[in-house]
């Protein structure tokens, strides 16, 4: 795969402490009893032309964050901003405009399109609904968005079914540029194809960028996926971001225990190779009862008295590398967490057989 392009700067996408608690109900008069702590307290921003990647086990909150962005789901708390316009508190009609900018593409290439609709008319439906061609022009229109993600000018008339996951993938990514936007949220839009196809759509996805400046929230749980596609990487656990930088910094030097879990997971692609992993232990608690302090000190190795009892705040501890984690302090150098601990970058923490 291709190295992805160097972002224009600006932003255009600000999350600011992002909250989303589904509560629980029990009982004949379905009172509320607690909450799900899905999303609690995320905070960052993309930049025009750029893609973050949200990566982190399953269940974190990570497709919720997508959602409560676009509001297909109503936030509990927090503030979202596009291109300096505050969205989180507009209602359904106010939100119309704003739809244009931004765009789904989702995990399940074949459920996300309506079986009854040929693909022609699945991409030209949103040019009908904003407004923007009508007749000949909407199936030029059409007829162009299909070149432009691969797919032939016969493929119109065919319908979900008939389609590959591949090529349903790319009809989704086709109904999402139809109305232009800015901004694309990717809810783990390749994890349910080969690997092969996969590549081929991410390719995609770099060259659309490319070509029309988008900027993409990319989310998945597949490391070596968002190492080609991103720019930036924010690692969640149990609702909350515990790491962010630009993907360099976290595949050469993580800083969060969490996050150097997670990599010495890659495989890397040679036999000679192999990396020492870090198995955590225990599961991952549950977002109804968050432990106190810091949510992962029931599976970290590297555990403190201090981190059963107090939350680390989000530190900056080299330009550009933010970590909550009280074993980091700001303008400190990017050693290994502990001096005993592997090193999980890429190559770094590869030894020959």
């Amino acid at each position: 795969m291709a190295e992805a392009a160097s972002p224009k700067k600006g932003h255009l996408l600000e999350v600011t402490d992002l909250k989303k608690h589904f509560p629980i109900r029990k009982g004949i008069f379905s009172r509320i009893t607690g909450h799900v702590f899905a999303v609690d307290g995320v905070s960052f921003t993309i930049g025009h032309g750029e893609t973050l990647g949200l990566v982190g086990e399953s269940g974190c909150g990570k497709s919720t964050v997508g959602k409560a962005i676009l509001k297909l789901l109503e936030p509990t708390a927090g503030e979202v901003h596009l291109n300096g316009k505050k969205i989180s508190d507009l209602n359904q009609l106010e939100m119309r405009p704003h739809r244009r900018e931004m765009q789904v593409i989702f995990q399940d290439p074949y459920s996300s399109l309506n079986p009854r609709m040929s693909a022609g008319d699945i991409v030209g439906e949103p040019m009908y609904n904003y407004g923007l061609a009508f007749g000949k022009e909407k199936e030029e229109k059409t007829r162009q968005l299909f070149a432009k993600v691969g797919l032939r000018a016969e493929h119109m008339l065919k319908y979900p079914h008939e389609f590959s996951g591949g090529q349903r993938q790319r009809l989704g990514i086709a109904r999402a540029l139809a109305v232009n936007p800015s901004l694309i949220i990717g809810d783990e839009p390749v994890s349910a194809l080969d690997v092969s196809v996969q590549a081929q759509v991410i390719n995609l996805m770099m060259d659309l960028q490319k070509e029309f400046n988008l900027s993409y929230l990319f989310i998945a749980h597949d490391l070596a996926v968002v190492e080609h596609i991103s720019h930036r990487v924010a690692v969640m656990y149990l609702g909350k971001i515990v790491e962010m930088t630009d993907k360099r910094s976290l595949f050469v030097a993580p800083q969060h225990p969490y996050t150097e879990a997670l990599l010495s997971a890659v495989p890397i692609p040679s036999p000679k190779m192999k990396r020492k992993r870090i198995i955590l232990t225990g599961d991952v608690p549950s977002p109804i009862r968050p432990p106190p302090g810091c949510r992962f000190h029931t599976r970290c190795p590297y555990v403190m008295d201090h981190c059963k009892v107090a939350e680390p705040p989000m530190k900056e501890v080299a330009p550009g590398h933010f970590v909550a984690c009280h074993l980091r302090q700001p303008g400190q150098a990017m050693y290994a967490i502990a001096a005993h601990a592997t090193s999980s970058a890429r190559t770094a923490g590869a030894t020959e057989h």
